[in-house]
């Protein structure tokens, strides 16, 4: 009994441990009131509209990854030992915000080549605005979010996921008579909103002293973080590109409602997905820290995720089918087998995902960067190609096969340098003990 509690401390106190289990518990959050808010959207809103305003949202996220210019990473790795945190952090929120106007204003001007299904944006005055707002807004969350673990303070995260979380829920239906599709939208991006200024303005200043809000870039630091993010950038893009693009190719493919019934699907699975990315990035901001100790925290990283992932996949697998019965029983007769499908590609997720933290932390961006991109290319023109055949699941057998496929490549190759990181820790701790 006392060895439990003393090891409940340790993984309580120990930093990669503490930031894993707080950005884990973050996304349960954000998946478990997600189940409401979807649940209150899918009462209230038809199949269509589900599907229309999951696929904007996803074009949010998108634009917003895209005007992130992947210095999220570079901030995770540079911000703990910066001589100017704060100009770094004020610079890149600058940079970030302008190139997400641009950007979003690219996409509308060609909303129709993209989607024709969600142009009903650029005819509403409101909708347009409100659609600029929440797309600006998004790349700021994102850099915070990865301040956040830089700072070793993922509890924040935490927290303002929550606040996003839960003032969504009800909105909804408060918006259901006025804006229709748009107001699962609307929800989604106000709420969103509010957890934004309370991060910048109330949480930031806790973790980054002297820290306030200017106008002022610092080129030089933007220089010195470009040089690593511009690879991250891809490498972060094509991450997030079948989660964020598979939902405008079944819109455009096979219809809205299945959009809906896939992207239900895919929130619950991505709820397994967040134990190895979670770990995996409080891996990689503590081998920013401590690279001499990546070895170890690397077979540590891949028992705690085994630990959380074993257990989780058993209950979504068993009770897949009424956990999609919340949403309606439409949902459990055509999202089941996608559900069950995507939650077994979990455990190559994992192998994937540490592998991409070596990666990082040891500044192999080419070979990242060429990973992520089969991996997004592979998904996107296979599942372009069999949805209007096979439907929602044929995304499913993609998805998991090409995850297999890499884990195979990804594993060997962690052997590999595994083998490598543990001889170059061990020359380091002689080092230590010669001194």
């Amino acid at each position: 009994m006392n060895l439990n509690i003393l090891k409940l401390k340790h993984h309580l106190t120990d930093p990669l441990y503490r930031n894993s289990l707080f950005l884990m518990t973050s996304t349960a959050v954000l998946t478990g009131l997600g189940f409401f808010f979807w649940m209150v959207v899918a009462r209230y809103y038809s199949e269509y509209e589900v599907g229309v305003s999951a696929a904007i949202i996803s074009v949010i996220n998108l634009l917003a990854i895209i005007s992130s210019l992947g210095l999220g990473s570079a901030i995770t790795r540079f911000l703990p030992k910066a001589e100017n945190p704060v100009g770094m952090i004020n610079s890149s929120f600058i940079i970030c915000g302008i190139f997400a106007l641009v950007v979003t204003g690219i996409f509308l001007a060609g909303i129709d080549v993209f989607s024709k299904e969600i142009n009903f944006i650029v005819d509403h005055i409101i909708f347009l605005l409100a659609f600029v707002v929440f797309t600006v807004c998004r790349p700021i969350t994102i850099l915070l979010g990865a301040i956040f673990v830089a700072k070793r303070r993922a509890e924040f995260t935490l927290v303002k996921n929550s606040i996003f979380a839960a003032l969504k829920i009800p909105l909804p239906i408060l918006l259901v008579m006025s804006l229709h599709a748009f107001g699962i939208v609307g929800s989604w991006g106000i709420a969103a909103s509010i957890a934004l200024v309370v991060s910048l303005f109330i949480f930031l200043p806790r973790i980054q002293r002297d820290y306030k809000p200017t106008l002022k870039i610092n080129w030089d630091i933007m220089k010195l973080m470009w040089k690593y993010s511009a690879g991250s950038y891809l490498a972060r893009i094509f991450f997030s590109a079948p989660a964020l693009i598979l939902p405008i190719i079944i819109v455009n493919n096979i219809g809205p409602e299945h959009n809906a019934y896939f992207y239900v699907a895919w929130t619950i699975s991505s709820l397994l997905f967040e134990i190895s990315h979670a770990t995996a990035r409080s891996l990689f901001a503590e081998g920013s820290h401590f690279e001499e100790r990546l070895a170890p925290d690397v077979r540590r990283s891949f028992k705690f995720i085994a630990m959380l992932l074993i257990p989780a996949m058993i209950l979504v697998v068993l009770l897949g089918k009424w956990l999609l019965l919340l949403f309606g029983e439409s949902y459990s007769d055509n999202a089941l087998k996608l559900l069950w499908i995507l939650a077994f590609s979990s455990p190559f997720i994992a192998v994937n995902s540490i592998y991409t933290s070596i990666l990082r932390v040891q500044y192999r961006i080419k070979e990242l960067i060429a990973l992520r991109a089969s991996v997004a290319i592979t998904v996107l023109v296979a599942s372009a190609l069999i949805t209007p055949y096979v439907g929602i699941t044929g995304t499913g057998y993609v998805w998991t096969g090409i995850q297999a496929l890499v884990s195979v490549y990804a594993g060997l190759l962690i052997r590999v340098r595994y083998r490598a990181m543990k001889a170059a820790n061990k020359s380091f701790t002689n080092r230590l003990d010669e001194d």
